[in-house]
């Protein structure tokens, strides 16, 4: 029973030793040179201004889930049309194209909500009272 697992076994134990050699061969060979500037947390070469708290507009957020959203979109296309050309050959050429077609659908209602809620812009206009 216990034999199937001795490869997966032998890979983690070599993973975990390569992983410890890495680490160790980086505190052997690495300059070890700390001085005040590069301890600080921002190292770019300048010195940090003001607080790190501060609030960033909710656009940003906004935005990058809007990203994501469209990211996902094409990571769940793919695979469909990857397997396309086996499904036209087996007679499920509209199963699939419908499939697709769908789920396009979906995520183009979503667009369309975002742009007439006008997410989609960079700076909102503000209504201004009289």
């Amino acid at each position: 029973m216990y034999l199937n697992f001795g490869v997966p076994l032998a890979l983690t134990i070599i993973g975990i030793g390569f992983v410890a050699l890495m680490f160790g061969l980086q505190k052997l060979l690495a300059p070890q040179n700390p001085y005040d500037r590069k301890l600080i947390p921002y190292e770019c070469g300048e010195p940090p201004t003001g607080r790190a708290w501060i609030n960033f507009n909710v656009r940003f957020y906004l935005i990058a889930l809007i990203f994501v959203v469209f990211e996902v979109e094409v990571a769940f296309v793919y695979p469909i049309a990857a397997v396309y050309l086996d499904w036209v050959r087996s007679g499920r050429r509209w199963y699939a194209l419908s499939e697709i077609l769908v789920f396009l659908l979906i995520l183009f209602v979503g667009l369309v909500y975002v742009w007439v809620k006008h997410d989609l812009e960079w700076i909102k206009k503000v209504p201004v009272e009289n």
